[in-house]
């Protein structure tokens, strides 16, 4: 048991602890001290979330029906502008705390006109806190108001009021303008507005609320934009699917009101690969999705599967059943709700939480959903077929593996296949793509080594050797290990020492030497945690294990990656997101990891003139570039030239960790 008298161990503390220990934070205070807590994070996010506070509450005069314009103005000076045209902030004495309501609610925590139930009805700020923390973040703020007949102003100072709240005169206008400069004492990263960002999220807006014109103007670049939409979700489902191939011409519409819920649902599949899900709830973006997603996602299953089975699309006597993640593959879809009381995640609201909207929108949606299928058999066969057509690929893919792994459950990885591929592949190895002996990039990996000059290295599935060769003048010995006798031959006019073998089973013994490389192997072995386990084994502790891969930029260019990569080498069983090859090397014991990108343009039509791609596989490599979806080009660049020559930007991460000592 800990000595209560003794403090803790980096330092002394006081023994007293009584009522004077305890610190009362005045005014907005505990906002700055703890901003994440209310905006989410300081960075850039943080940054943009101050104007959705203030852009919501001009919302939420839209969905009470007093506003029908709100102008966001970027100022030259760093400063945010929101305007409106709804009732304007009340001004008038708040009875029991003595001071303007204006002020107050830009002074105060939990205070605002969303709690009681007649100014506000299913209102997106509902906590109370979004407009005084905006003010508590900011290094100054303006406030302007015009109502009941009259403009009044005030001033503030990182929370604290400045002036008093002034009349200025009169005017027959209405609304409120939130003048704000984000404060460089709490955003030390970026006091600067993302213009992308932020148009982004209004024009969203503009959708979601057809009849409000939105006008954003942007001093710093002088451009203006002006939003106003009036076919709704259905007009955002085509803008969001500009790029893509609709499966079915209409989108499906779907719409409830009850005293509870209102519901406005557009969904439409497409021949792209990826889930585009975009849910609002009273116009809040709940990025994370929650209650209302999961239950858009099981009503959707259970039509889906319940007419497959009816039309005989499938059976259900052999347990044949359609997943919601191939429902969802190429899925489009928008999805807005609104409601009295949401229940949120934490102030920034990108989760919704209430359970029972889960059932309403189950109920709902099954109902709505299974009679638009039954009315119009075009399409449900468009659509049920689709999401059949990729379950039975997914199995097939997933049984093919299963066979794989039963043949090879002895040596885990067919050995006589990589033997032959690459035993081929050696009589043209360094021709065969640019990365193999590109100066650059090999010095990225060996610039990472922190052993010293006297270290023992081995090269795992070293192939000519030129990767370990990259590290002569930084370690004393290199060992190679191959499974080809051709490319143990290569490696030997490089390296100290090559023995053939197999990384599943490294022919040396425990904590045998100071430095492990290896480079972009990992992808096309199955079950990669054994060779790094084994890599783990040989290291001496406090041993580096340094290893470089291609790897997708993001979620969004991974699935397209993985088809252009498994066109040209079958061998390959894991396309690796960066969060999952850092998973699997720490999850093997590793610590201290450090990483280094290197991106390198890459001659695709050099790439695939091997052996191992077939002409037909070229062809189909060449069209999934031709027909790349618009999320993969959005953050993978790539380039087609007039020649039909096609040139990759391959991102190469260079990993190091280390055994613990």
């Amino acid at each position: 048991m800990t000595d209560p008298t003794q403090g803790p161990a980096n330092g002394p503390a006081s023994r007293d602890y009584n009522a004077g220990s305890i610190t009362v934070l005045p005014g907005l205070e505990a906002v700055r001290q703890n901003p994440s807590m209310y905006i989410g994070s300081t960075d850039l996010e943080g940054i943009h979330q101050l104007v959705y506070e203030v852009v919501d509450n001009s919302i939420d005069e839209t969905l009470a029906g007093h506003c029908t314009r709100i102008e966001v103005t970027l100022g030259a000076d760093g400063s945010c502008t929101v305007e409106d045209s709804g009732r304007g902030i009340p001004v008038d004495l708040h009875e029991e705390e003595g001071i303007p309501a204006a002020e107050l609610v830009l002074t105060r925590l939990h205070a605002g006109g969303k709690f009681g139930k007649g100014s506000y009805f299913r209102p997106a700020g509902l906590h109370g806190v979004g407009v005084s923390c905006v003010n508590a973040l900011s290094s100054s703020l303006q406030l302007d108001i015009w109502r009941d007949g009259a403009h009044y102003s005030q001033s503030y100072e990182r929370g604290v009021p400045r002036t008093e709240l002034v009349r200025n005169g009169n005017s027959d206008v209405q609304g409120t303008r939130v003048q704000f400069s984000p404060d460089p004492q709490i955003f030390e990263e970026t006091t600067e507005f993302a213009h992308d960002v932020l148009a982004r999220r209004l024009e969203e807006l503009a959708f979601l609320h057809p009849g409000v014109t939105i006008r954003f103007d942007d001093q710093r670049r002088k451009t203006e934009q002006v939003y106003q939409y009036d076919s709704g979700i259905l007009g955002y489902i085509a803008r969001l699917n500009e790029s893509r191939t609709p499966l079915h011409e209409a989108p499906i519409h779907i719409q409830h009101t009850d005293d509870e819920l209102e519901i406005d649902l557009a969904l439409q599949w497409t021949a792209d690969y990826g889930e585009h899900l975009h849910s609002y709830v009273n116009s809040i973006n709940t990025v994370y999705g929650g209650t209302h997603v999961s239950g858009l996602k099981t009503a959707l299953t259970r039509t889906i599967n319940d007419y497959a089975v009816e039309t005989k699309m499938i059976s259900a006597d052999n347990g044949e059943r359609i997943t919601t993640f191939d429902i969802v593959e190429g899925l489009t879809a928008v999805l807005s709700i609104k409601m009295a009381d949401p229940r949120f995640e934490g102030q920034t609201k990108t989760r919704l939480t209430v359970r029972k909207t889960k059932i309403q929108m189950q109920r709902v949606v099954r109902e709505r959903f299974s009679e638009l299928l039954r009315a119009d058999s075009r399409m449900a066969m468009q659509v049920v077929g689709r999401a059949l057509e990729a379950s039975r690929a997914r199995l097939a893919a997933r049984r093919a593996s299963d066979r794989a792994r039963f043949t090879n459950v002895d040596t885990v990885v067919n050995e006589e296949v990589y033997t032959k591929q690459f035993g081929i592949r050696s009589e043209n190895w360094h021709d065969s793509a640019v990365w193999i002996t590109d100066d650059e990039l090999l010095e990225h990996h060996a610039a990472m080594t922190e052993v010293g000059p006297d270290a023992k290295m081995l090269d795992v599935c070293c192939g000519t050797g030129v990767v370990s060769a990259a590290f002569t003048d930084r370690v004393a010995h290199k060992t190679g290990l191959d499974l080809t006798p051709q490319m143990v031959k290569h490696a030997s006019t490089r390296l100290d020492k090559v023995v053939q073998g197999t990384v599943y089973d490294i022919p040396f013994e425990d904590e045998s030497y100071d430095i492990v490389c290896t480079r972009e192997v990992l992808h096309i072995l199955p079950w990669p945690e054994k060779p790094v386990s084994e890599i783990f084994r040989v290291l001496k502790p406090g041993g580096q294990f340094i290893t470089g891969q291609i790897l997708p930029y993001g979620a969004e260019d991974g699935p397209w990656m993985y088809r252009v990569f498994k066109k040209k080498q079958p061998l390959i069983f894991n396309m690796f997101q960066e969060e999952d090859f850092r998973e699997l090397l720490l999850g093997a014991g590793f610590v201290d990891l450090k990483m280094n990108e290197y991106c390198l343009w890459e001659s695709i039509d050099t790439w695939i003139d091997t052996h191992e791609t077939t002409t037909l596989h070229r062809h189909e490599i060449r069209d999934l570039f031709a027909n790349a979806p618009q999320e993969a080009r959005n953050i993978h660049p790539f380039e087609i030239l007039p020649s039909g020559e096609i040139l990759d930007l391959w991102r190469w991460c260079i990993f190091s960790v280390r055994k613990p000592g």
